[in-house]
């Protein structure tokens, strides 16, 4: 089963006061971890969404052979980058997309494994940690239509996987990651270095 692996890494970062792809973590930036925590954890094609600051992204960041798109309307919320994002993964025999923030640095190539192994084209999966569900999300090639056309404003696929959540599986990932988001600079100072 092919995965493609979706980094939402559009926003302005306003909270944190740059967008949050040109965060240095660790000596790296977050949108190169992100995008490696997808190619690691199994994830071809890697898909990385860009918006805010784009060109500056593309000539400071290392993205190896991920594909890079321009989400043009990425001041409307990540629910365009999302549908950016899985329109450019619609290629032969990608079943699923495997969705992943770049603000979220804690989110290890084990979780992403762990939540790609239930792949198939009507898949809708979810890291849990703990009573809270979070990313990386796995979507089923079946529901990107579904998801695209829900996914409006800052909401992503919230609304979609909400309305389908008998046919949410959750997938224990506490044990391997960390969901916790970096909106502002003392955040990025924690554990995830």
């Amino acid at each position: 089963m092919t995965v493609a692996g979706l980094l939402l890494a559009a926003g302005a970062g306003r909270r944190y006061g740059m967008p949050k792809a040109l965060v240095r973590l660790g000596g790296r930036l977050l949108v190169e971890r992100g995008a490696e925590t997808l190619r690691e954890g199994g994830c071809d094609p890697v898909v990385v969404v860009l918006g805010a600051a784009a060109d500056r992204v593309r000539a400071e960041a290392l993205l190896g052979t991920a594909v890079v798109v321009d989400n043009p309307q990425w001041p409307s919320g990540m629910g365009s980058s999302l549908s950016t994002g899985l329109l450019a993964t619609l290629r032969p025999g990608v079943e699923a997309a495997l969705v992943l923030l770049v603000d979220l640095p804690g989110v290890t190539p084990a979780a992403v494994r762990r939540v790609a192994a239930l792949a198939s084209p009507d898949a809708l999966v979810m890291a849990g940690y703990g009573p809270r569900r979070g990313h990386p999300v796995l979507l089923g090639r079946e529901h990107w239509a579904g998801v695209s056309a829900a996914a409006t404003g800052d909401v992503g696929a919230r609304p979609y996987l909400a309305a389908h959540s008998a046919a949410v599986r959750v997938v224990p990932c506490d044990d391997v990651a960390d969901d916790r988001d970096v909106d502002t600079p003392e955040e990025h100072t924690g554990s995830h270095a």
